[in-house]
């Protein structure tokens, strides 16, 4: 008796999620990293470029500077040499109370450091006395508040143990380097951005073109053997490189189809001449005057015939299947039905051969398909199981996984080695172990040819230990 059961589709986790699986497949791919080379060599770039703008700007304005107080102190030091002392302090004071605004700052000392003359009140607060180059803050009042402004200015020593500085206020220089920062930054994120997208744009143009190739690839290896790489008209060596592909394919399309159609025109000229020795056979058989050595003899090469009938009538199947004819049956159809019918039909034989056979099914697993094609494939599915399986229990399964209808047929006989799972689809191939087992070949071949003609897919796994045989097709909606 058939068992049956609640086959439930495992919980699939976030690791396995098409998004991450798809994220992690595009990092991999080498147009992802060629972009990304794209996109470093371009920042490195960009960023040298704009790091020499600034310092260029920046040094530009401190040399303004320097040049504009190198010619000052040169111009009070000519003064000094021409009137002393006392005319420095004259014109230091006109300079300061003069129309110059508030950029420049001067300062006379005496060698007790208080002021002569000059536009501050004193000597700068924590600003060591020395010849050179000096860098301070300048205390300076605006609109009733006090701020502390930058200042760069020069120590010019005065015989005697006075002291003259002559000093800027850099803040609007210090506020242009910062306003030439900010553009430069800006101006950096922008082309980095820009620079991002190009890469972008490049990667998923050559990603586009590498995806046509293998879309192509994936349905030629799933029998479409005339389907083509597009052509985009650019004559670049993309375009090279599909126009070889589809010569390649053209070639291997024209070889596969003389090797079918010999293979389909000596099954279809053979058929009728076998089945008229059959005929004549078996009236041989019923012939009185046959004694028993004649009549054993007529039943092994009617048993031949058989199996010679059988290998044809299966070639001929695979080839109207695989040509697209007959499709008037297809219908809305319940997976599970077409299980318990198949399970019934072998239930005594499975019973006999010493084999237990469970039914696992999911309720309204329906497809839209030929219910005879469906059954012959599970049945050659079963009889491959009852053949080399040798006991235990062969399960079917039908469920629903992502979308689709699956029906799976799984034993825990010896298995098919992974690397011969996709020959044995293949017409007449036997491995070794099953040479001594009675058969054509030709199972695996007309239940993928069935389920081609359903659109769907079929595929071989271990079950730990024996094999386990998927079927997935377009589920209805439910």
């Amino acid at each position: 008796m058939a068992v049956e059961k609640l086959h439930l589709a495992p919980a699939r986790g976030w690791s396995g999620s098409p998004l991450l699986v798809h994220a992690r497949r595009l990092v991999r791919t080498h147009a992802i990293r060629l972009a990304a080379l794209y996109f470093l060599v371009f920042a490195i770039s960009v960023l040298g470029v704009l790091l020499f703008v600034y310092w260029t700007s920046a040094n530009f304005v401190v040399q303004q500077t320097e040049a504009t107080l190198d010619a000052e102190i040169a111009g009070l030091a000519e003064q000094y040499a021409q009137r002393g002392l006392s005319g420095l302090i004259q014109i230091v004071a006109a300079r300061s109370a003069g129309g110059r605004g508030d950029a420049m700052v001067y300062l006379v000392t005496d060698p007790n450091g208080r002021p002569l003359a000059g536009n501050i009140s004193g000597w700068p607060a924590e600003v060591v006395v020395r010849s050179g180059w000096l860098s301070f803050g300048l205390e300076r009042t605006r609109n009733g508040h006090s701020e502390i402004r930058p200042a760069w200015g020069r120590l010019f020593a005065i015989p005697g143990g006075y002291r003259l500085l002559v000093a800027r206020d850099i803040s609007d220089a210090a506020a242009f380097r910062g306003q030439v920062r900010a553009t430069l930054l800006w101006a950096g994120l922008v082309a980095l951005g820009v620079g991002l997208a190009g890469g972008t744009l490049m990667s998923r143009n050559m990603l586009r073109r590498v995806e046509q190739v293998n879309r192509t690839s994936e349905r030629v290896m799933a029998g479409n053997l005339s389907d083509r790489v597009p052509l985009n008209g650019t004559s670049d060596e993309f375009d090279q490189l599909a126009a070889n592909l589809n010569r390649m394919l053209d070639q291997i399309e024209r070889l596969m189809t003389a090797m079918r159609e010999v293979t389909d025109d000596v099954a279809h000229d053979l058929k009728t001449p076998l089945s008229r020795l059959r005929t004549r056979l078996e009236r041989a058989l019923h012939d009185p005057s046959a004694d028993p050595y004649q009549r054993e003899t007529i039943r092994a090469a009617i048993d031949e015939a058989d199996r010679l009938l059988t290998t044809f009538n299966a070639l001929l199947s695979i080839a109207e299947l695989e040509s697209g004819a007959r499709r008037e049956g297809a219908e809305p159809l319940d997976l599970a039905e077409v299980a318990r019918s198949a399970a019934e039909l072998y239930e005594p034989v499975t019973e006999e051969k010493g084999f237990v056979l469970a039914v696992k099914t999911e309720p309204g697993v329906e497809i839209r398909g030929e219910r005879h094609l469906l059954s012959q494939a599970l049945a050659n599915l079963l009889d491959n199981a009852l053949k080399y399986a040798g006991g235990g229990t062969i399960e079917i399964a039908v469920f629903r996984r992502d979308g689709q209808a699956v029906l799976e047929v799984a034993d825990h006989g010896p298995g098919i080695p992974e690397a011969d799972r996709q020959t044995v689809f293949d017409r007449f191939v036997r491995l070794e172990p099953s040479r001594t087992t009675p058969g054509n070949g030709l199972g695996l071949s007309l239940v993928r040819a069935i389920v081609r003609r359903h659109d769907g897919s079929v595929t071989l796994a271990d079950n730990r230990p024996g094999l386990r045989v998927r079927l997935q097709f377009a589920a209805l909606a439910s």
